[in-house]
């Protein structure tokens, strides 16, 4: 399990002096870039074979609240990734000082080659980085109809 830690600033609470939740989308997504930048997906990497991380989807559960002026801890553990590397999930989880768990976050995302505007499985170079990465207990290959399981599409507004 890979573990960040964070201060919560006076920008991270909202108008119930609590922690927003913004706040834990926004630390979720820096929790997760520090694990890739430790693996080696720094942004000359991601330029040198164009590539960016996309979300489909982010979903989160709150348990109790937290508040401004206490250190508070993400973890991330990859709970699934394709064959190729395209798709990928991370779970999160928030914890206070004291170590209690205070909320949960999952989310879904993929790959974009950053000149066809296409998803993208990984160059071997970087899918090899993975091998050796610690795996959730629920870990799973994902397919892309695992990106499908909340069967949700557009709805555009008739014109």
């Amino acid at each position: 399990m890979y573990l960040k830690e964070f201060e919560i600033r006076w920008s991270d609470v909202d108008a119930n002096r609590h922690l927003a939740n913004s706040a834990y989308v926004n630390f979720m997504g820096h929790t997760r870039m520090a694990f890739l930048m430790e693996m080696g997906f720094d942004q000359r990497a991601l330029a040198k074979f164009n590539i960016g991380p996309v979300v489909f989807y982010e979903h989160i559960y709150y348990f109790k609240e937290v508040f401004l002026g206490k250190p508070v801890s993400v973890s991330m553990e990859i709970m699934g990734l394709s064959e190729d590397g395209k798709f990928f999930e991370f779970h999160h989880d928030f914890y206070d000082s004291k170590g209690e768990n205070f909320a949960h976050g999952e989310m879904m995302g993929s790959w974009i080659d950053l000149k066809t505007r296409k998803l993208t499985g990984l160059d071997p170079i970087f899918l090899k980085r993975f091998e050796g990465v610690e795996k959730s207990d629920g870990f799973k290959i994902l397919t892309k109809e695992d990106t499908r399981r909340f069967a949700k599409i557009p709805k555009h507004l008739k014109k």
